[in-house]
């Protein structure tokens, strides 16, 4: 069993749930799960949990997420992005630098309203289940941070030429880098920038390029993966476990230590090897534990009033 993080290119028309699937397929694994939800148009870095890695998962998803997306300004759908039935289209006139504050004024905190076409439960339905059935119900709006937004393109020549849509309206479409928070809406933070303008906008496409560490140009495509599956396998193509812990001190267990890390117990300082004991015990940091060979157990916390290491997340 492999035990570990792949990180995986999820391409168009495949549903987070879909990747995880042919995984299994295509590994003979079982246990796999990801770390956070990518709709079926979009694409980019899914990191994906194997073995004792999805527990994993929670934290994952927990951390940042970069993204390139383009909208068009002038058209509003149902869905928030141009696979959705169009709700209005207008002409647009904005100057460049109207989208750059109506698209600035967005970094930082704000109040989120998730689209009804989406996972989120409101009285334990999925929105998207209610959406199909032509219902629309109130939603609590969620604090998001967007840490960053860049815009990367415009297409605003003279004559408006941009993107031509059904009744001959020609669309701007621009294209913008975003760095969040997770929970983020993309098509909704690019449907807000249209509501403020006062022309509408609908998301057209989006890759997400980085969740935490995972960048997408490390990403490989399930083609990619069985490639690797079906040929010598040499090289792994997974991350280890334990290096999603790289910024914790190391420490390896001894004597009576052994037994009490095989089942996830707590642990005296006499039982470890610790080069930055002293410095982890007066400010109460975590640990990577290992023992001897080199297999990772887990991660222990500095319990000051009990003077030893509690387990905070094992891996066994």
């Amino acid at each position: 069993m492999i035990n570990g993080i792949i990180n995986v290119y999820k391409e168009r028309g495949f549903t987070s749930h879909d990747v995880v699937a042919k995984l299994r397929g295509i590994l003979k694994q079982k246990k796999i799960g990801h770390t956070g939800t990518l709709d079926p148009e979009a694409e980019g870095v899914l990191p994906v949990c194997l073995g004792n890695g999805t527990k994993l998962c929670d934290m994952l998803t927990d951390r940042s997420k970069e993204y390139v997306a383009e909208f068009l300004l002038g058209i509003s759908t149902d869905t928030q992005d141009t696979t959705g039935t169009v709700l209005m289209q207008k002409e647009v006139d904005i100057t460049p630098e109207q989208l750059r504050e109506a698209a600035q004024s967005f970094v930082g905190e704000y109040d989120q309203i998730p689209p009804m076409y989406s996972a989120c439960k409101v009285n334990g339905k999925r929105l998207y289940e209610l959406a199909r059935q032509g219902k629309e119900v109130e939603r609590q709006p969620r604090r998001v941070v967007i840490e960053a937004l860049e815009i990367l393109e415009t297409d605003f020549p003279e004559g408006s030429t941009g993107e031509t849509v059904e009744d001959g309206l020609n669309l701007p479409r621009i294209k913008i880098r975003v760095v969040c928070s997770k929970g983020t809406y993309i098509r909704t933070l690019c449907h807000d920038i249209g509501q403020k303008l006062g022309c509408g906008a609908a998301m057209d496409s989006l890759l997400r390029t980085r969740v935490g560490s995972f960048v997408v140009e490390d990403a490989m495509r399930l083609s990619q993966i069985e490639e690797w599956a079906h040929g010598e396998q040499q090289t792994p193509i997974w991350i280890p476990v334990d290096r999603m812990f790289e910024s914790l001190p190391g420490a390896f267990v001894t004597g009576s230590g052994i037994k009490a890390v095989q089942n996830g117990n707590f642990l005296f300082p006499d039982q470890l090897v610790l080069s930055q004991a002293e410095a982890v015990c007066r400010h109460g940091e975590e640990i990577r534990v290992y023992d001897r060979d080199g297999k990772f157990y887990g991660i222990y916390g500095y319990d000051r009033e009990k003077k030893g290491f509690r387990p905070v997340k094992m891996f066994l």
